[in-house]
């Protein structure tokens, strides 16, 4: 791994592809000093260079190789759909560039494994970026939990969904490119159980609302999971496309508990923030007896822009202990995203 001096310098982004969502991240860091965009590419040249000039990006590429090429260019935000995370990932870490993932990492335990090991092998740095898993409310989520204020975890019951319009073309349903409910959406609940639980489980059983009714060839607009973890300890997951916006989590354990809405971007404002990001709500009982909810607050902000700076300070410090560990959760995220699904079309328990 690269283990420079930390240094003042902003670490210099390229963007692959032209997404909305890379378009938000544009905007959320460009206030930052420790980051910054200086490229974006597309596979159509007047594309990227259209976007470059709406988005105030300096430089432009028509390939995503050419950007992978760009030696001002030291890490890559990658946004591009699901199913080719894997792919570019790997070809970033092959050119020298630190990677920032979108989640879901990957779509299987294999390909997260190969994009680590392809970091590890051209010594660069790989993170997956869920933006809630660096707002210091899920800091503060962390330490309530690791500090007992809460005794022992004995469960989770995690779950986000919206409402998709099924009736327009939208990538969330096109199963060839890794969409539907479980990958977009099921991936952040799940991402939290495994912040909580800090492994995998032993076994999931999931079932699933499907786009076609049969699931040949379709994507699941709606799926439930539990999660055995063979100890006595257990988690609900919950996530959907065809319901109202819901975001929410409850952590249980033995000494009380803590409720938390993780948004992946936060605002003090309860209304009125520019780009409509809202208040997180987030509380915590101790004790076992009834008593009121705590309310616990934390410093808000941008998640693109927590997430960023945090893998711009990975990067400086060179802490491949850090991106181990993270490495780690991605491993577990993925190989139980594939579970999930398994048993979603099989009807069966599957084991990890």
């Amino acid at each position: 791994m690269h283990t420079d001096t930390p240094s003042t310098s902003p670490l210099t982004f390229g963007v692959l592809g032209c997404a909305n969502i890379a378009r938000q991240f544009i905007r959320d860091v460009r206030p930052s000093r420790e980051v910054a965009v200086v490229a974006v590419a597309s596979r159509d040249a007047d594309k990227a260079r259209r976007f470059a000039d709406e988005n105030g990006v300096a430089a432009s590429h028509g390939s995503y190789e050419a950007l992978l090429a760009d030696p001002a260019v030291t890490a890559i935000y990658l946004p591009l759909p699901n199913s080719l995370h894997a792919e570019w990932a790997i070809k970033a870490a092959e050119a020298g560039k630190h990677i920032l993932c979108e989640k879901p990492m990957a779509l299987d335990r294999a390909e997260a494994e190969r994009m680590f090991d392809a970091a590890r092998q051209h010594r660069v740095m790989l993170l997956e970026a869920y933006p809630y898993w660096f707002q210091p409310q899920t800091g503060a989520l962390v330490d309530l939990v690791q500090g007992g204020a809460i005794g022992t975890v004995r469960s989770v019951m995690a779950s986000f969904g919206f409402m998709l319009n099924t009736a327009q073309a939208n990538i969330r349903l096109q199963a060839d490119m890794g969409g539907g409910a479980l990958l977009d959406a099921g991936s952040y609940p799940l991402s939290l159980i495994r912040l909580v639980m800090g492994g995998a489980p032993k076994r999931v059983s999931a079932w699933s609302t499907l786009s076609d009714g049969d699931g040949d060839g379709g994507v699941d607009l709606a799926t439930m999971a539990t999660l055995d973890y063979g100890d006595g300890r257990r988690a609900q997951l919950s996530c959907a496309m065809d319901g109202g916006m819901h975001r929410h989590a409850t952590v249980v354990g033995t000494e009380g508990t803590v409720y938390t809405e993780y948004l992946n971007h936060t605002s003090d404002q309860p209304a009125g923030n520019a780009f409509g990001h809202l208040p997180s709500r987030m509380s915590v009982r101790r004790g076992v007896a009834p008593r009121p909810f705590e309310v616990v607050t934390s410093p808000t902000g941008s998640g693109f822009r927590f997430a960023a700076e945090a893998f711009a300070r990975l990067v400086a410090e060179g802490d491949v202990a850090a991106m181990e560990r993270a490495a780690a959760a991605s491993i577990d995220i993925a190989a139980t995203l594939d579970a999930i699904g398994r048993s979603a079309r099989t009807g069966q328990w599957v084991e990890l």
